[in-house]
This record gives structure tokens, sequence and C-alpha cells, in this order.
């Protein structure tokens, strides 16, 4: 998507799969109707040597990933790591073009990519060379060792076909890191145009078979097929009911009554939480997470979902599962889903309708709706292979709720919101709810212990949690995902396990708010699903994907984790020391362009920009390296659609994403659950904002778990990669077994 987010700037194009037409047909094509003047083979996963991979890719009449032109130039260019080719096994067909030169000029992320220096070189040979510079190769950032793993200095990026426009790259002029990708695709277009003109070819006719009419691209479509399997919004619009919304708004409240920790527990937690959520910014960046939102059990539209997928063997649909609902009535009804949980929550929401004047004036988009979890294993309805293993936990469980209190950690201000069906009685949860916060004045500074429950010593005694693999096992998993990527399989690989204990009867309520306090995050949670017995306790630093009321779409993947230091010097020097991270900076810049990909299925052509690259964001117990991508969603899309389209989030899976997910579910032994899945909330208005399930401890049964993992690049090293697995469970861990033994100490009432 990201190519063709590049083609579109020059010309409207056609996508077509790989595998979609046959021989005959992209013969006729070709060359009876001549339909195309240029031609994109665009990169895949795995190996040339597998037909399977190529499909009709293995083009006899062309190789081309674009076509780099013939002027000398030196440029910055991104090369993930990838098979080499030895330039003396070409045929004399191939004229090699293009190099890379060695060019140690300072770290990645004080690269300015948009000024690229005009470097004339001599051509080697005959032909035109093109001196492709690849930034830093002996500290590379995206590996440029050949197959032995040895360094070169001159790897060969470019080749031309010395009669025809026949162009192949081996660099990746998509990336966002490379400079001047687009004007590639440009040079191919006249190239082309050129070629043809000289040649006074026939297919100079002008066609209309890849014009749409008004210009426009044919947005991933053959003959009207959508290649990319998103649903589009041709379906039948089911019945509609219009939900309106009432709400107040009590300024400068949130401080007067203690903050969202006591206003939580006042209203929502002398139950223990059951049947409670709280999306719960804990950070004390408030540029980071500006809003809280919780509640419980409540009105009339109250609900809860709780979706298990089948075991493969029982089905033929290998997204299908039962769907138990309880309503607020304690009613229950089971369905068996044969397309899946998205696919229902996608009707679900497109049968409410709404009045925006209700929600205008309020500063956030989330006025009610579903709020939970979607796990790992729901991949298999988003376009990934089936599950080798099943979730114990429920697949996705969900509340639709409809009373809600909403927190501006920003001014200060709290906000009550109902929400009910046109034509029905309006509930007393705005009055009732204000009458308790305002009768909280005064009363805040009573000691917390009042009201959380106590600490419930019962871990069987383990004195800490146990990873499902050893440290031998883990190591040698890193290593295979390692061979997996010299051999071409993938580019990163997203390695994660799991870290168990034997919980008992533990209050998860009181278990997170401890850990809220050792660990505050922007996009953390308490959800409690009573019926399901499972309750999360989230820290998560992560956001998966937001949609905004504007049609923004947002993704801020995290890939490079460092410990915090023990003095300011010492952390100031670990932060610069992740900055200017060649590792870290390479898994990073593959999922910027993954998620790149992943937007640009959903998003209007051109929209999705990266606004930052690679920051360094600090918290508790960790400083992250962040990226965001943003979008504008088309209007044909529906939200549930665009989360179809990126889920699971690339920064747990690794890219290329379908390839690296089929060799992480051969390695990775059980299910990943809910870790690895997202939190947040579908508003009944159309916005969304999921978290990505880290830093998370997931409690089902008499269980707590923590998943924790890193992503594997060819630079890795298998040791640290354990290390840095074990450093991301440290702090849900600790607060666990500290809540655990009954060694929590910090009950200060005026944390909020």
């Amino acid at each position: 998507m990201n190519i063709f987010g590049y083609v579109s700037d020059v010309v409207p194009p056609v996508v077509i799969r790989n595998d979609e037409w046959t021989w005959e047909e992209a013969y006729h094509y070709l060359y009876v109707d001549a339909a195309f003047d240029n031609i994109v083979i665009s990169p895949g996963p795995g190996s040339p040597m597998c037909p399977a991979d190529i499909g009709i890719g293995l083009c006899p009449w062309s190789s081309c990933d674009s076509c780099p032109g013939t002027s000398p130039w030196t440029l910055e260019v991104v090369r993930y790591h990838s098979l080499i080719i030895d330039k003396e096994s070409l045929p004399k067909e191939l004229v090699p073009i293009a190099w890379t030169v060695y060019d140690d000029t300072g770290s990645f992320s004080e690269k300015k990519f948009s000024v690229p220096v005009n470097n004339t070189v001599s051509p080697l040979g005959e032909g035109s060379v093109i001196s492709v510079s690849e930034k830093l190769e002996n500290r590379s950032y995206w590996l440029s060792s050949d197959v032995d793993g040895k360094r070169n200095g001159h790897i060969l990026m470019g080749i031309m076909h010395s009669t025809f426009p026949h162009y192949g790259l081996q660099f990746h002029p998509e990336s966002i890191a490379t400079t001047y990708g687009s004007q590639l695709f440009k040079n191919f277009k006249d190239v082309t145009v050129d070629y043809w003109s000289r040649c006074k070819s026939p297919s100079l006719r002008r066609r209309n078979i890849n014009d749409t009419g008004n210009g426009s691209s044919s947005y991933g479509k053959t003959n009207g097929v959508d290649v990319f399997d998103l649903v589009d919004l041709s379906y039948p619009k089911p019945h509609t009911k219009l939900l309106r919304l009432k709400w107040k708004k009590l300024e400068r409240l949130a401080h007067k009554v203690g903050g969202s920790r006591n206003i939580f527990m006042e209203l929502f937690g002398k139950s223990g939480g059951n049947d409670a959520f709280w999306l719960d910014t804990s950070s004390s960046d408030k540029a980071r997470g500006r809003f809280s939102f919780m509640g419980g059990k409540g009105g009339s539209l109250w609900k809860q979902l709780t979706f298990s997928l089948s075991d493969q063997s029982e089905i033929t649909s290998k997204h299908a599962g039962y769907l138990l609902i309880e309503d607020a009535q304690n009613s229950t009804e089971k369905r068996f889903l044969e397309e899946g949980f998205l696919d229902f929550l996608r009707k679900e929401l497109s049968s409410i309708s709404y009045d925006e004047k209700d929600f205008e004036q309020l500063p956030f988009d989330f006025c009610g709706g579903y709020i939970g979890c979607i796990g790992y294993d729901i991949k298999v309805e988003c376009g990934m292979p089936i599950n080798r293993h099943k979730s114990k936990a429920p697949d996705a469980c969900f509340f639709f709720v409809d009373n809600i209190v909403a927190i501006d950690h920003q001014l200060d201000d709290v906000y009550v919101l109902s929400l009910h069906e046109e034509g029905t009685a309006e509930t007393s949860f705005l009055n009732d709810t204000e009458e308790k916060l305002i009768s909280l004045r005064g009363s805040y500074t009573r000691n917390l212990k009042d009201q959380a429950l106590p600490a419930i010593d019962s871990c069987q005694g383990k004195t800490s949690f146990v990873p499902d693999k050893s440290r031998e096992q883990y190591i040698d998993d890193v290593e295979s995902c390692m061979k997996c990527i010299k051999d071409g399989e993938s580019y990163e690989l997203c390695l994660t396990t799991q870290n168990r204990w034997k919980i008992g009867n533990t209050d998860p309520l009181g278990l997170y708010l401890h850990l809220r306090e050792r660990n505050p995050a922007p996009y953390a949670a308490f959800l409690n699903f009573s019926n399901a017995n499972l309750s999360l306790c989230c820290s998560s630093p992560e956001r998966f994907l937001q949609l905004d009321r504007n049609g923004m779409l947002e993704a801020k993947p995290i890939k490079g984790t460092i410990a915090r230091g023990s003095t300011p010097e010492e952390d100031e020097l670990l932060k610069l020391q992740l900055k200017l991270s060649e590792k870290n900076q390479a898994e990073n810049l593959m999922i910027v362009d993954l998620l790149r990909n992943d937007l640009g299925r959903v998003c209007e052509p051109g929209s999705v920009h990266v606004p930052n690259l690679m920051d360094v964001e600090s918290y508790t117990t960790v400083h992250t390296m962040v990226s965001t991508i943003r979008g504008l969603k088309r209007s044909d899309i529906s939200p549930v659609e665009c989360v179809r389209a990126a889920f699971p989030g690339g920064s747990m899976t690794g890219a290329p994403k379908l390839r690296s997910v089929e060799i992480l579910d051969s390695l990775e032994n059980c299910s990943r659950g809910l870790y690895s899945g997202s939190i947040g909330y579908f508003s009944y208005n159309g916005t969304f904002d999921l978290n990505i399930v880290i830093r998370t401890v997931v409690i089902h049964g008499d269980e707590a778990s923590i998943g924790a993992g890193g992503a594997i690049v060819a630079l890795s090293n298998p040791e640290e990669e354990f290390e840095e697995m074990i450093l991301k469970t440290k702090a849900p861990a600790n607060a666990v077994m500290e809540f655990c033994s009954g060694s929590v100490k910090d009950n200060d009432p005026r944390r909020h």
C-alpha cells in the first residue's frame, strides 16, 4: 500500500494480486489489449525460491519493483535485511546501475531525508550508474551484510534491461526514510512513455481500461472486485435505533474529590469493581493522555458480550465462535457467530444512529458504546492464518455502556454522561452521580485503606512468575527467528512468551490500584468481567489505533525499550543510547512502514503521513522509542474495518505481517490470549481508541499471566533479547508480588 500511495501521485493505478491472473489473462491484458504502460511488481514476503510466495510475480518480462531512472545521484535509502544478487550471475541483458557506498555521516535520528547529496559518479562497464548511499553501512539500521554476514561496501542495488524499459531495485523506495522515493516512480513513468514514443508502439493508443472516468485511482480494484478483502459498506443498512445523549459538566471538581482514583472507588469500586471498566490515563504527563473514562453495570441499554473462538476441529470457518450476551436484567443468550466477532460488532455499531448535536460540545470522543478487549487470536478475522493454539480465556469481552463518568485531567473537569434510546425514559444517573460527587468534597483525605479490599496472601508458596519457556528455549527461539530473517522469510519477528503465577483468590481491583501507582501509563485500564471470571490490570504505554470524529486515524507503535537509570546522569545516557541504537531504530522503522501500509488500505490516498518518527518517551521504569502515523479514513470504510486492516498491531507481529505471524505461531507454544490484543472503546458515534495490551496482568480463574517479548531483527543478540523480555515483565510482576505478599505501603490519597 505504500507503493500504491506513491504510484497514485503519478498515475491512477490498478492493483492486481500476484495470484489473481492466469498467465493467459496477463498476456491478454498486457499484449493484446495493451492495457498498461507501466507495471510495478511490489516486494512480498518469503523467498524467490518458493513459487507460492511469488505467484505471477515470477514474470519473464520484468523484475522491477520500480524504476531508478538513469541520472547519476547519491540517494539515502532504506534496505531491510534481504537476499542479495551476485552481479556475476547476471545475464548480459541485465545491466548493473546502482550500488551502496559507505557513508558514516552520523546517527539515523539526525538524518534529514528531504535533501539528498548530488554526486556524479563514473559508470562501471556499460550504461549509466546510480550510486545509492546506504546510511551507516557498518552500523546498519537496515542490515547491509551479505548472505554470509560479511560486510561489503558495494552491494548491488539496481539493475536495468539492456533493451527494454525494465528495472529492478533491491531497496525500498516506498519507505518513510528513503529520499526521493516518489520521484523514482515518476521517473519510471517518464522513461516508459519515452520508450513507447520512440518505438511508435500501437500501445500509444489511449485506453479506458484503467480509467475510472473521473481521474481517480482504481483503488484496490480489478473489475470491481476488492483485492484487499476489506468489507466495504455496500451491506444492506440494518434497522437503526436512535440513541440520545444527555450530559453534565462539573467544572474544576476532580482534584476537590481526590481525583480519578477516589471517584472510581466511590462510584464503582465498592463491590470490588465487578462488571466495571476504567480506561485510566494514569500517566502524570497530561500531554500523553488527557481523559479517563469509567463506569459499571448501569442503565437499561447495558449488556456484556463474551466471545470465544471455536476449536478449529469443530468448524469449517476459522473465525467462527460462540457469543454469550448478558443484558441489564441478567438474562443471557448464546449465539454461534459463523462470521466471527468483528463482523457482529460492525453490524451492532451500524444499527445505531445518533444526533451530532448531542455530543459536539464535548472535548472527547467517547460518549457511550462498547468498551472492552480483543484478544490476539482474533487475528484470524483479519486475514491472518489459522490459530495453532486456543486461548483458555475469552477471545473478546465487551460491555455496552450507557452511563459514563469522564475526567479531563488537563482542566480538572468531570463529565457525567447517560445514553438512552429515543422514546424511552431518561434515567436518574446524571443527578444521582452529581450528588455523590458533590458529597465527596472535603472527605477525600480519608485513608484509601478504607476503600480498597485487603490483599490476600494466596499465591500458593511461589515467589515469582514463571516463564512458559526457559532461558535456553527462549534463546533458541530467538536464534530460529534470526535464521528465518537470514533466509529472507521476514525482516522482523516479535517473539513473545507468557509468565504465569497461580494467584488464587486475590482482589483484582486492589492489585490494579497498586499497579497504577507503581507503573502509571497513558493507556492504562482496569476491566472486570465477572461472568467470565476475567480481570485485566493494564499499564500499557502504547496506542494501537484511534479514530477521531474528524475521521483521522492515528497509530503510535513502540519499538525500542531500555531501562531507566538509577541517577539523572545515567538516565540521560541510557536515553541517548536508545535514541542512537541501530537495532532499535531498525525495529521501529520497519513497523512504521508496516503501519503506513496498514493505514493506507483504509485511508484516502496520499493522506498517510508520519508527524513523529522515533521519538524517545520516558516512563516510570523504561524509556521507549515511539513513532506516530496518521491518515484520513476513507468515507466508505467502517470503524471496525479500520481495525480489521491493522490488527494485530504491527509492533506485536513484525514485518511483513502475514509471514511473520505464521512463523511466530510455529515457535510460540501457547496462545497469547488477550496479550498482544487491544483494550479500548468503540463509541456509538463512530469513533474508537484502542491500546496494545502490553505491561498487563491478565487474571483468569486462579491464574495471573503477563505476556512479554521483543522484536527480533538481524542485529539481535539472543541473550539480550531474553533480558529485554524479562525487563518488560518487571513492573507488572513486581506489583503483583508486592500486593500478594501484603507489602503494599503507598496509600497516599492525594494520588489521582
